[in-house]
């Protein structure tokens, strides 16, 4: 099965980009800005609508926005994106293949969610895109079907996510910083989904999908005098209410910093966040010197973290920061991924980043750099027509003064080094900072108590769900009698026995999945002499291919192709057989390392040089098989997951592999063949 770990291999190298020179260019003078100010008019039932008209193409957009205040929804969590799928899934005027058969026709894009919609096309089509935008918005069938469907659909991708450290990390984060009962920080359960009845959506909708808080922003190829006739035609209708303001108590950052720590055995890096919360308004005085703070710390590839992390120390493909504003509480949050055995010391050099800015003027130099991205990104954006409507919400929604944008760069240049100081000290809370990790602790922990101790950050455990827990066992005493030669005995008797394994000389699976999006298709042929044959394909397109024949090699790569060395050729071969177990016991170099968690499961790992195969203690299955590469000069770990086993010709098969490569790809095998479907050929 180590032929999964070639596919990341490839998929890993497939998505890696090259890194691009970050030599700023020097800042000319700073551009007179006239932001155009978009017509306007309000309906009787509260609903107002901004247009920006914009003739240089014969196109339309249509974004309705519907700015209530957040609100909890307790054991019900998951109503309002339930919502938000039903929304435009059929009318009281169309069926849903209907709508959307009408949609394409047009060659529009019409979109909805629980806080508004958004649709775009010709301008020639506008009435019509905007008719069926209203339709679907106001007049949606609200059916148990569909929500079942849709309760189904999230329900998965909940499961889909239960090994993903990164989806874990996010959910464990917030529920730490805002608390359980906070809208930011209550989280999708499938308990709270199932809880979820039709009722509950159409209650949901009436409660909360109304004019009171909302703006149309129109741009686009129309005219104010037509646009006004079309919107009190089709939103006219709506009926006047205005969602409930609920407050909430805002959460209180930690009285002392600490380490909050939560044990995935299957995590292949640590994922590592310093989080506060904080209050920036756009209107506040410090707003403009705390993005420029954030900006110089962690804002991009030029950010002290990214210098320190990956530049200087090459733990990491990136560190950065970001610091959220708005009418409601947000985070200030430092993040990067990193190896497992360096987690310790990233966050020591997480520490001394934001204290430095805290305590040493930036240099002028640094500033410089700053003001001149945030002013490039600015009137690059000013020129676009959307960008004008988006300044227009945002006067409207976040109380802007009605000069907000014409006096930004002038914001920005009046900026000083003092101001950065007294920014950070501010929203970078370095003495109430959480330190979110999440990873694996058999690998984490050691450094982490040691540095917890040197650096005074007391370390906290919390489970998956961000409750607290004792501090995890890392291993358990390996039994007597059991050797890496049991571990791989029990697992060929678990799969079908020796008999039957032995007489598999060859096996050809078909999986698909999606990386990113895209959809992948995965071909592979391997046969019990050491041969092999992979294809991927994304989009129907050959991204990768390997062939091991039994004298020579080669991988075509976006159509590059790479001859492999005769001691390549000797290392692919390895591990190009069906079933390595049979010959691994053989290996000096394996060892049985130790008893680990892994997903709940207590599993045996065994070494065999940068690879590690774990197998259930229970079942005697594959569980997982870890390869440690170097990518770009840099470590890491990729990790392959099996599971699903199904029996195919006396021999049982894994029909899902998740694997981590920098992201998450489940691939679901569709086809197995045993003995056949294989011939010379495959491996020229």
């Amino acid at each position: 099965m180590k032929k999964y770990i070639y596919i990341a291999a490839g998929l890993l190298l497939t998505m890696t980009m090259q890194a691009q020179d970050r030599k700023q260019p020097k800042p000319g003078p700073s551009p007179t800005i006239n932001v155009g100010k978009p017509s306007s008019f309000v309906l009787k039932n509260g609903l107002k609508v901004l247009v920006v008209e914009n003739h240089k193409l014969p196109r339309v957009s249509f974004n309705l926005t519907i700015d209530n205040a957040p609100y909890t929804e307790g054991d019900k969590k998951g109503v309002a994106q339930l919502t938000g799928s039903l929304i435009g899934n059929g009318t009281k005027k169309m069926s849903k293949d209907a709508f959307n058969e009408e949609v394409d026709f047009l060659g529009a894009d019409i979109n909805f969610a629980s806080n508004g919609a958004f649709a775009s096309g010709l301008s020639k089509y506008s009435g019509r895109i905007l008719e069926l935008m209203a339709d679907g918005a106001l007049n949606s069938v609200f059916t148990q079907e569909e929500l079942d469907k849709e309760k189904a659909k999230l329900i998965e991708g909940l499961k889909s996510n239960e090994k993903s450290v990164t989806s874990v990390a996010e959910r464990v984060e917030d529920v730490l910083a805002f608390g359980k009962n906070h809208p930011s920080g209550e989280y999708v359960s499938e308990a709270t989904i199932n809880n979820v009845t039709l009722n509950d959506v159409l209650l949901n909708y009436n409660t909360y999908f109304v004019p009171g808080n909302a703006y149309l922003v129109i741009v686009g190829d129309v005219t104010l005098k037509d646009v006004q006739k079309m919107v009190e035609k089709q939103f006219g209708p709506w009926k006047k209410a205005t969602a409930p303001a609920l407050t909430y108590t805002d959460p209180s950052n930690v009285q002392y910093s600490q380490i909050n720590f939560v044990d995935m055995p299957n995590a292949v890096q640590s994922e590592i966040a310093l989080v506060n919360t904080v209050k920036l308004k756009m209107t506040d005085k410090e707003y403009f010197a705390g993005i420029l703070a954030n900006q110089i710390l962690g804002g991009g590839g030029e950010g002290r973290l990214f210098m320190n992390l990956r530049e200087k120390h090459g733990w990491t493909y990136g560190a950065y920061s970001s610091l959220g504003s708005g009418k409601y509480v947000e985070k200030f949050r430092s993040e990067a991924s990193v190896r497992n055995v360096v987690t310790d010391s990233a966050v020591v050099q997480f520490f001394n980043e934001i204290k430095r800015i805290k305590t040493e003027l930036v240099s002028e130099e640094d500033l410089k750099v700053a003001k001149a991205k945030y002013i490039g990104n600015f009137v690059m954006q000013i020129q676009k027509p959307a960008t004008i409507a988006r300044y227009a919400l945002n006067t409207e929604t976040q109380g802007l003064p009605l000069d907000f944008y014409e006096n930004y760069i002038k914001n920005i240049n009046a900026v000083t080094a003092e101001d950065i100081k007294a920014a950070a000290n501010k929203f970078f809370m370095s003495d109430n900072t959480r330190v979110i990790i999440v990873g694996k602790g058999s690998d984490v922990l050691p450094g982490l108590e040691k540095m917890s101790a040197k650096e005074k950050l007391p370390i906290f455990y919390f489970d998956k769900y961000g409750n607290p827990v004792e501090k995890p066992k890392m291993s358990v005493a390996i039994p007597a009698g059991v050797t890496a030669k049991t571990v791989f005995d029990n697992y060929i008797k678990a799969i079908g026995g020796e008999k039957a394994v032995k007489a598999v000389k060859s096996v050809v699976t078909v999986s698909s999945g999606t990386v990113q999006g895209a959809p992948l298709e995965l071909t592979t042929k391997m046969t019990s002499d050491s041969k092999m044959f992979m294809e991927m394909k994304m989009m129907g397109q050959s991204m990768m291919k390997r062939v091991i024949g039994a004298k020579s090699g080669y991988m075509i790569q976006q159509g590059q192709r790479k001859d492999f060395t005769a001691e390549e050729l000797k290392e692919q071969k390895e591990g190009a057989v069906p079933f390595e177990e049979l010959t691994l016991a053989a290996n000096p170099n394996v060892k049985l390392q130790a008893i680990e968690n892994m997903n709940g499961n207590d599993v045996y790992a065994i070494k065999n040089d940068k690879t590690t195969y774990y197998y259930d203690v229970k079942t005697g299955l594959k569980t997982a098989e870890a390869k440690t590469a170097e990518r770009g000069g840099q470590q890491m770990t990729q990790t392959t997951y099996y599971s699903n086993y199904k029996e195919v010709k006396g021999v049982k098969i894994p029909y899902e592999i998740d694997m981590n490569v920098g992201v998450e790809i489940k691939l679901l095998t569709s086809d197995v063949k045993i003995n056949e479907g294989v011939s010379d050929a495959d491996f020229q």
